[in-house]
């Protein structure tokens, strides 16, 4: 009898710890095309599986041509960014909350960086900020208080189970938990969030799509 509960134990424990299938997501705007630079995040809730590489702790992003350079980084939460300005003429770096108080002067937890014009054949300046502040976790919008016209993201995760979508619109996770998992996602154009989409992770391979309620920027020019 004793022999039997403890296999049967086993079993259980082998069950909690097995690892689903890989998941695919997919996100496509209000026509049904892909969408690039959207934030996925799992809220895991099962055990087992294999933590996923840690998010990065160190970033660059860079003002070029009147842009920022990534339009969207993705960043572990205390990661160090390095802001460099490669444009003949100063720029700044505003941030504040996605959404909230667009730099308004009384938006708390934001920031503001002055970035010099670089120099022709000098090497730039860059100017660095840990992102370590309370609240900062989330989309972070990135502008230029001299050029109103530039915008930029910063999206800190606190879970490492993240990732921004490439070219086709997907992203890609291996060695998730088995079992339910909350599937979110961001977009910068997308102002009202999209309600989470729930899942039940087994060992067959899982693909999910989400769907923005508008057509991003990006996809009018």
């Amino acid at each position: 009898m004793r022999r039997a509960l403890l296999l049967m134990g086993a079993l259980v424990l082998k069950a909690a710890t097995v690892a689903a299938g890989p998941l695919t997501v997919e996100v496509i705007d209000k026509n049904g095309k892909p969408t690039p630079n959207a934030v996925v995040l799992l809220q895991v809730a099962g055990l087992g599986g294999r933590t996923p590489p840690p998010l990065p702790r160190e970033a660059t992003v860079a003002q070029e041509k009147m842009q920022f350079v990534p339009a969207v980084s993705l960043v572990a939460r205390g990661a160090r960014v390095r802001f460099v300005n490669h444009d003949a003429w100063d720029h700044h770096v505003r941030g504040s909350a996605a959404g909230a108080a667009q730099f308004s002067a009384a938006g708390k937890g934001g920031f503001e960086l002055r970035l010099p014009g670089h120099e022709e054949g000098k090497p730039a300046r860059p100017v660095e900020l840990t992102l370590d502040q309370p609240g900062v976790v989330g989309a972070n919008l990135l502008g230029c208080h001299i050029h109103g016209s530039m915008r930029g993201y910063i999206y800190v995760s606190d879970t490492p189970w993240a990732a921004k979508t490439g070219g086709d619109g997907t992203v890609h996770f291996e060695e998730v938990p088995d079992g339910p998992v909350q599937v979110r996602v961001w977009q910068a154009d997308q102002l009202i969030d999209l309600p989470p989409q729930l899942l039940q992770l087994t060992r067959a391979p899982a693909r999910v799509s989400m769907q923005l309620q508008v057509v991003p920027r990006r996809a009018r020019l």
